[in-house]
């Protein structure tokens, strides 16, 4: 028998796209004993949303303004769990399932029994083929028999022997690796200490131990990482690429590109840290470098893409919050 598990959906100002995901979890194959949605909205239309649309086992909470921001949300989301429920599953309220999503995340649980967490997998951000035979092309990323495209801050972070020393969903001393995005479709399950939180699960008994950083106000950029990283040192976690569904990124209620560009180095230093408290001078150095260049080719798409000004505002944010550094830093 699966084990019994609660879906946490954190919503706030979309509620055509929650109704798009809450009608892909009626068409699954293992439903939720569970489904609690969050919303943070500053309007009442995805409460009217939801009640204009019945879904088994569904509860809806609305929080105030001192209760808004994602991990915000989802602590509150999980002190409403069943106590029958042993997994907790996060998804984001953009996302469409594919219709075996929980039948694989949940079955996961029962191959690999030691998992404290377990990812699903996003499948239509990046086009992947089967690699060819030599496995020599530079603008190409391979692994475990696939390839992608190799995006063009690796190729040139490469060039600067700025290039991540670990696998994917694993962190380099220096910070800024790999994401899980960079695993192949191919069914299997590999080992991770990083998952991204909007495809997430976690057996409850983690959150006897752990809670969602309120570091990570409203947007919440990279307290997932955070979070399963401080989970990755008590326990085994994995992403399962059989558990699919797509991510249709929702451009409202996110943050103005000047927060995005400080939060994107404010965040990512505070992410580092929790893995690696005391790096060494190299790692220090080499990730002061990586910032510098992400961020002066941030600033070069000023001149190379048609949404300058987003490319711009960005830059100088992360400018801004790499200097910030130096004067406050994040408190851990």
């Amino acid at each position: 028998m699966p084990k019994p598990f609660t879906l946490i959906v954190c919503t706030y100002m979309r509620p055509k796209p929650l109704l798009n995901l809450l009608e892909s979890v009626n068409q699954q194959t293992l439903y939720p004993n569970e489904i609690l949605i969050v919303d943070g909205s500053t309007n009442n239309e995805t409460e009217t949303i939801i009640k204009k649309n019945a879904f088994k086992n569904l509860n809806y909470f609305k929080v105030e303004e001192q209760g808004r921001g994602l991990t915000k949300q989802r602590n509150f989301g999980i002190k409403k769990v069943s106590p029958d429920s042993e997994i907790i599953c996060f998804l984001d309220d953009d996302t469409v399932l594919e219709k075996s999503y929980f039948e694989n995340l949940i079955g996961t649980y029962e191959q690999k029994q030691e998992a404290l967490a377990v990812g699903g997998y996003i499948s239509n951000e990046v086009n992947w083929e089967k690699a060819d035979g030599n496995q020599s092309n530079p603008n190409k990323f391979y692994f475990d028999g696939w390839m992608r495209e190799e995006p063009s801050r690796f190729k040139l972070r490469r060039k600067f022997g700025l290039q991540p020393d670990t696998l994917p969903g694993f962190l380099p001393s220096f910070g800024h690796g790999r994401s899980i995005g960079f695993f192949p479709p191919s069914g299997k399950i590999y080992e991770v200490e990083q998952i991204m939180g909007g495809v997430s699960s976690y057996k409850k008994e983690v959150f006897q131990k752990f809670h969602f950083s309120t570091y990570f106000e409203g947007y919440g950029l990279y307290e997932d990482a955070d979070f399963s990283l401080r989970v990755a040192k008590i326990g085994k976690l994995y992403l399962n690429t059989a558990a699919q569904l797509g991510h249709y990124h929702n451009e409202s209620g996110r943050p103005n590109k000047f927060k995005y560009g400080k939060m994107v180095v404010r965040n990512g230093w505070y992410v580092w840290r929790v893995k690696y408290p005391l790096p060494n001078l190299k790692a220090r150095l080499k990730w002061n470098a990586t910032v510098g260049l992400l961020t002066f080719v941030r600033l070069i798409n000023t001149f190379t893409t048609r949404k300058r000004k987003a490319a711009l505002t960005e830059g100088l944010g992360r400018i801004v919050g790499w200097c910030s550094i130096l004067i406050d830093k994040p408190k851990m």
